[in-house]
């Protein structure tokens, strides 16, 4: 009987051929995660790191503009709703006394047999109670018609009410979906910003904080010298100017807050907004609506006073204070502080008085 003999293994075939498969597998994803394709990101420089949080800011900002109006459109649609629902409310309650006035003259025919006020006056024996009944039938009858008349006429003006009332309430969730994607994206972009500067060292991230304009300290000395910082303003054109720039000198060093409109805090518009407000003038909301609040003025009449705007999308503004400097509120993380209108694109500036 013929031995069986064990046949050979061909070196590249059989568990050793496996075995060295995934050896050289695993080398081969070791060198892609070595050559490029599969490596983590790149590691920022600080200068590109700024670079990108300035962009993610800029993005933020005009994001919060465009919170800023949503949200004033949704106030302003929610009062208009409620407004709108207290007439219908008020109607509805004069309609009801209506329908009781026709009730009570249903009540008193039915009581009275519902005798025909015809057939009741040629009954009556007495001329001159004829005459007095005929009148006051001829009275009802009028008061009647005309009762229901105004019933109808209350029910037709209720149904434009609930009507105009459900158009609003679309309008008004309209309002509050764009006021909840905006507030989204200032949320995101602000999150972006801050995991990127949460790269740079201690003194790199102090270095950045402080490189967007002068803090109050800078500007003026000491806090204890605030009430000598106005002065400045007495160069403002008149004296509505000079209230509003005095309010942003007393304003410096609060809190950068989006949203904002003090008195604690603030974002860049509803600073310029506070301050103007405290002079007596209402400007609008956001930086695209305030630029076209009073007269345009070029950039060589700046005065004290004028409202500056600031990128192509006129999403930042600042409150001009003479020698080339404003004060704004920058950013998260930086408060309201003096800066040259020099560090952004200047987009154009307006005098609200």
């Amino acid at each position: 009987m013929a031995a069986h003999r064990k046949p050979k293994q061909h070196p590249l075939t059989g568990p050793a051929a496996r075995t060295a498969a995934t050896i050289a597998l695993a080398g081969a994803a070791t060198a892609t995660a070595f050559d490029g394709t599969g490596h983590a990101e790149p590691v920022l420089t600080p200068a590109q790191i700024k670079a990108k949080v300035d962009k993610l800011y800029e993005e933020a900002e005009a994001a919060t503009e465009k919170y800023n109006g949503a949200k004033q459109q949704t106030t302003s649609a929610r009062r208009s709703l409620d407004e709108l629902r207290d007439e219908a409310a008020r109607r509805t309650e004069r309609l009801n006394t209506s329908r009781n006035a026709l009730g009570s003259i249903a009540t008193a025919q039915y009581r009275a047999g519902g005798i025909d006020p015809g057939l009741q006056l040629a009954l009556t024996s007495d001329p001159d109670e004829y005459l007095e009944r005929a009148a006051l039938a001829e009275r009802v009858g009028t008061r009647q018609a005309d009762a229901i008349a105004g019933v109808h006429q209350q029910l037709v003006e209720i149904a434009r009410l609930r009507a105009e009332a459900g158009e609003r309430m679309g309008a008004l969730k309209a309002r509050q979906t764009e006021l909840a994607r905006n507030k989204a994206t200032v949320q995101e972009k602000l999150s972006a910003a801050e995991r990127l500067l949460d790269q740079l060292t201690a003194e790199q991230r102090a270095s950045y904080d402080t490189s967007q304009g002068t803090s109050y300290g800078e500007a003026s000395g000491t806090r204890a010298d605030r009430s000598a910082a106005p002065r400045g303003s007495l160069q403002a054109p008149n004296p509505r100017a000079a209230q509003a720039v005095a309010y942003a000198y007393g304003a410096l060093g609060k809190p950068y807050v989006w949203g904002a409109t003090g008195p604690t805090s603030f974002d860049c518009s509803g600073l310029t907004q506070a301050a103007w407000r405290s002079a007596g003038v209402s400007l609008p909301r956001t930086t695209y609506t305030q630029i076209n609040a009073g007269r345009r003025v070029s950039r060589s009449e700046l005065a004290p006073g004028d409202l500056v705007f600031f990128y192509s999308g006129v999403s930042h503004v600042g409150l001009y204070i003479g020698g080339g400097q404003m004060i704004h509120a920058p950013r998260p993380g930086a408060p309201v502080r003096v800066a040259p209108i020099d560090e952004m694109p200047f987009a154009g500036a307006a005098r609200p008085a």
